[in-house]
């Protein structure tokens, strides 16, 4: 089976349409068509050919590298590696500015003249602490009476309103469970961007993913799974071969 015909078959049977394809790589329709045709003339180049390919296996939940290889073979071989002189070799001369040697004499002399003001602080300071030492008065004593009814006064407990302000901690984390009704191509990434799975979910199949603060979802036929988040079932979040975006947070699915 070539190229062109393993994308296609895989394409369908992953539920997807040429443009659904197209708008997740951002190929054009006319391209992928040409493609699946083996006909790599109008994505211009074979840089951009195995680029091409890349991005189409990688969202029907094929692995691209067998596909890159038969491409290279079929077309002449990958291409060759660029001399390491040549990549480091810079564009334009770089110049370097001639670096001065310090000049020592002069930093020899701002450090001896910090050393004899330093000196003639000390002595200053020295000569007139004798004269300048205050006399500590103790503190008056308290009557006894005053220190009796303060420490018969009972500290103050907490009021019901003081505790009842006290806010449980809002969860953090956020599960999604997805169970495949039929066969569908899943994306699931977390908050920074992480992906935590690609591919293929076949009927049957089940997958659960936890992350902190938020679950990104791309559905590519939404009728196709069960989906339940943090517990909650919420069935099949849209309609046969519709591809689909979610993002869910811990607080979800109160707010979905």
């Amino acid at each position: 089976m070539s190229i062109g015909e393993t994308l296609a078959e895989q394409r369908r049977e992953a539920g997807l349409t040429i443009a659904q394809v197209s708008n997740q790589t951002r190929i054009r329709e006319t391209v992928i068509r040409a493609i699946e045709r083996d006909d790599f003339t109008p994505c211009g180049g074979n840089f951009y050919a195995r680029g091409h390919i890349r991005g189409i296996a990688r969202v029907v939940g094929l692995d691209p590298e067998p596909l890159i290889r038969i491409y290279d073979e079929q077309h002449g071989g990958a291409p060759g590696a660029t001399p390491a002189a040549q990549a480091l070799e810079p564009a334009m001369p770089v110049r370097f500015r001639e670096r001065r040697s310090p000049n020592w004499s002069l930093a020899m002399a701002a450090a001896l003249v910090l050393v004899v003001l330093y000196g003639v602080v000390q002595a200053l300071d020295g000569s007139g602490g004798e004269g300048n030492q205050s006399i500590v008065q103790p503190a008056a004593r308290a009557p006894e009476s005053a220190t009796a009814s303060a420490s018969a006064s009972p500290s103050p407990t907490p009021s019901a309103s003081q505790s009842d302000s006290v806010a449980l901690a809002p969860p953090t984390n956020v599960t999604v469970r997805i169970r495949a009704k039929l066969t569908t191509w899943i994306n699931v990434r977390d908050s920074k961007g992480k992906q935590l799975f690609s591919g293929l979910l076949r009927r049957g199949d089940v997958e659960e993913w936890t992350a902190r603060k938020r679950i990104r979802v791309v559905l590519g036929n939404a009728g196709g799974v069960a989906l339940t988040v943090n517990g909650k079932n919420l069935g099949s979040p849209g309609t046969t071969g519709q591809v689909l975006r979610l993002s869910f947070d811990p607080n979800d699915p109160n707010t979905a």
